[in-house]
């Protein structure tokens, strides 16, 4: 057997956002295991460090690096891609992975609602940060979720000023990154850099047990589609879909609405400082 067909994503750097717990720390730990060099982020370094240690003794794979930035602050989201462009000579695959939920309306130290904060703005301006550095034939995929069908966005109450519930802020958040990779897919068009979303299933992790009670899949189920999305040659060149089970999916009604789409961007241009 080929050293290309032992290690199918032999040359590929990827970059997993929220990978050092879960379901992003399963999806790096699998393409790792498939050859690719994958950069782990986490907040904090120390811990990122270690999740890349760990993963490289796992697989073997010692093709790995590690960024740190706290999501909810735009300056340490603009510090990472930087830091990602000084590690790496491109960009091959972005998983915009990371995502929390908070029971309580938090503002971020750029006066940002949290949760949409970190699971959009911040992926939002990290993705069209590092889109320079991901030259065709490149794959951006956004981990959503299927509660993003519960979500609404209301730019009266983009972001829960006038009335705030930590799941449905959640769902609202899910929303937009489907909003965001459709958006993203339309304006990426031709240009052989695709832009898919997916939900990877209710999966055991943190996040579920602590937003929405426990239970769960095993994160090797979860990690099926991103590690699909990200890999798989039966997806080459379709972007502006929805995943579910490696499947497209049908999306909120509100993903084909091209104003929504495009005034979500347009502020979160402005809120990210992109304008």
């Amino acid at each position: 057997m080929s050293q290309v067909e032992s290690n199918p994503m032999q040359g590929k750097i990827v970059l997993v956002t929220g990978s050092t717990d879960g379901i992003g720390k399963q999806t790096a730990l699998e393409l790792a295991r498939m050859g690719a060099s994958v950069i782990v982020h986490g907040r904090n370094a120390q811990k990122a460090r270690a999740v890349r240690d760990e993963i490289a003794r796992a697989t073997g794979n010692d093709q790995l690096d590690f960024v740190a930035a706290d999501l909810a602050s735009l300056a340490e989201v603009r510090a990472m891609a930087a830091a990602v462009k000084a590690k790496a000579p491109r960009l091959d695959i972005l998983i915009n992975n990371a995502g929390v939920i908070i029971s309580q309306r938090t503002l971020t130290v750029d006066g940002l609602e949290a949760t949409l904060a970190i699971n959009h703005f911040s992926h939002f301006l990290l993705t069209n940060l590092l889109l320079d550095a991901t030259p065709a034939p490149a794959r951006i995929v956004h981990v959503s979720s299927q509660v993003h069908r519960n979500g609404q966005i209301d730019f009266d109450n983009l972001q829960g000023e006038r009335d705030y519930n930590g799941r449905m802020a959640y769902c609202h958040s899910k929303l937009a990154n489907v909003l965001f990779s459709h958006e993203l897919a339309a304006r990426l068009a031709g240009k052989g850099v695709t832009s898919n979303s997916l939900h990877p299933g209710v999966i055991s992790t943190k996040l579920l047990h602590g937003g929405f009670g426990g239970g769960g899949d095993s994160l090797e189920l979860g990690a099926e589609t991103p590690v699909y999305l990200a890999a798989s040659p039966e997806v080459e060149g379709i972007t502006g879909e929805y995943f579910t089970r490696k499947r497209i999916a049908e999306t909120h009604p509100a993903a084909h609405d091209i104003a929504l789409r495009q005034k979500l961007w347009q502020i979160s241009e402005q809120l990210c400082g992109l304008a």
